[in-house]
């Protein structure tokens, strides 16, 4: 898998459109991950740190850095 970032806007039908075409093969399926800037948010600001985040996630999880998420849980008290 790679990761690839576009830019696009929401339509009044909740539809996708991309700023620009997709340089993919045709007629390929596709994982969407959408990020929406809060009203107070820079929209650069969040997606640089969106996609800064993606990649390290991403390189973590493709080099095997990664921790069962029953560990996850391990001393956190929950009160």
């Amino acid at each position: 898998m790679k990761a690839i970032e576009v830019k696009g806007t929401v339509n009044e039908f909740g539809q996708l459109a991309l700023d620009e075409p997709l340089t993919i093969a045709k007629h390929s399926r596709v994982r969407v991950i959408v990020i929406i800037a809060e009203e107070n948010q820079e929209d650069e600001e969040l997606i640089e740190s969106a996609s800064e985040s993606f990649r390290q996630g991403w390189y973590d999880a493709m080099n095997g850095n990664t921790v069962p998420i029953s560990q996850l849980w391990e001393g956190i008290d929950a009160e």
